[in-house]
């Protein structure tokens, strides 16, 4: 079947809720490169949306999956398996948390650390203190609770009536949070770095200003790491970089390194508001999936993962900031590890568009922000060839 086929197909059948990408039809790839169906290769420095961080068609990926999948590939969560315990350990010994909730998707992990705070909230105030202060350009998902906590009026139009008990203030903005604070509030939800808001980073002090007005009002404290969790900051988990610890942490996207999987992590106290019956899923945490979950996770603490994407990010970081001393079209860079913005004064949809025609994929976020979230084992030589490749397009604009 040829390109024109498939998309026309795919167009013909499939719900249009997505810009597709000039029609491209992706069917192979390895490690940093994708390859169409007319052979033509890319270097891809979208990563399906930050998740493929080991790479396409890891071979310890397909290990695991083989492996696996000759033993169990599914059973209820109604009975134990030790894929599933045996990755709940390793989060569980890696992070702040005591408990973990898994699920299959970022938005469904969010969901649930809704529903958490709600019913831990409720139980103890007589449900009187239930309302959680979101961050304005915030995205936390596309099911009616976690479009409702999203700050973005695009993301939530058309779909009244949203979920109640959800306000807004501004990130990077700690006055505006205190003054939104009052007897109906229970918990703060943010992510600690922005992604599809376009890669906006915290000030210096926000996050731990941040900690301390929860705790000063009896808060519950989640932050949102399904985009810049589980490695892409260079450390395991974001919250690592700034000091300070959430009481609530959901996560997806690499976890599963193309595999649907969400997890949401929380100290026992708060756990305990979750007993048999209030919460559930029917694919969370497969045998199949947390096997391989498990298998990423520790490849990122020891096989120099987390390492080469600090290091590569400086490497991209100083590149992208020596583009932006020669063209004044480019505002700002930003970022940590390998989840990078590169601001523009301009719409950046004609560089992604000619970036795919020279053969490399990346996306642009908030029409202005060209944002580079490459596979975490992304090498100098890749790098270099997309800097190469943005001086020319960008010396031409």
């Amino acid at each position: 079947m040829d390109e024109q086929k498939v998309s026309a197909e795919a167009d013909k059948y499939i719900f249009q809720t997505y810009g597709r990408a000039n029609a491209i039809t992706l069917i192979r790839g390895d490690g940093c490169r994708l390859w169409d169906d007319n052979g033509r290769e890319y270097l891809d420095f979208v990563s399906g949306l930050a998740v493929c961080s080991l790479g396409h068609s890891s071979p310890l990926v397909i290990k695991v999956l083989e492996e696996q999948s000759k033993k169990l590939v599914h059973v209820s969560n109604l009975y134990y398996t030790k894929p599933q315990a045996d990755l709940a350990r390793i989060l569980i010994e890696n992070s702040f948390a005591d408990k973990v909730f898994f699920c299959n998707s970022g938005a469904e992990a969010n969901e649930a650390a809704i529903k958490l705070v709600r019913r831990y909230s409720n139980e103890k105030s007589d449900n009187k203190k239930n309302t959680i202060i979101s961050m304005n350009n915030s995205f936390h998902g596309r099911t009616m609770a976690t479009l409702s906590a999203t700050g973005q009026e695009k993301v939530r139009t058309g779909f009244s009536p949203l979920v109640q008990g959800f306000e807004f203030v501004d990130f990077n903005n700690l006055e505006m949070l205190e003054q939104a604070i009052d007897d109906t509030v229970c918990a703060v939800m943010l992510e600690p770095i922005q992604g599809e808001g376009g890669v906006v980073c915290p000030d210096k002090y926000y996050l731990k200003g941040v900690r301390k007005i929860c705790d000063d009002n009896d808060l519950m404290l989640i932050f949102d790491e399904v985009q810049v969790g589980t490695g892409r900051t260079g450390k395991l988990f974001a919250y690592e970089n700034f000091g300070v610890t959430p009481d609530i942490m959901t996560i997806a996207k690499a976890l599963g390194n193309g595999l649907p999987i969400g997890a949401m992590l929380s100290t026992d106290n708060i756990a305990s508001a979750f007993c048999p019956g209030t919460h559930a899923t029917t694919f969370g945490g497969t045998p199949l999936v947390s096997a391989v979950a498990a298998a990423v996770v520790t490849s990122m603490l020891e096989d120099g993962i987390l390492e080469n994407c600090r290091e590569m990010g400086e490497y991209f970081r100083a590149g992208l900031n020596e583009l932006k001393d020669k063209y004044s079209c480019i505002k700002e860079v930003r970022g940590y590890g390998l989840i990078i913005g590169m601001e523009l004064d301009q719409p950046g949809a004609p560089v992604v568009t000619e970036c795919q025609e020279r053969g490399f994929l990346i996306n642009c976020a908030q029409e202005k922000i060209l944002r580079f979230i490459p596979p975490l084992v992304i090498g100098k030589n890749e790098i270099d060839f997309l800097l190469e490749t943005l001086n020319d397009i960008l010396g031409r604009m």
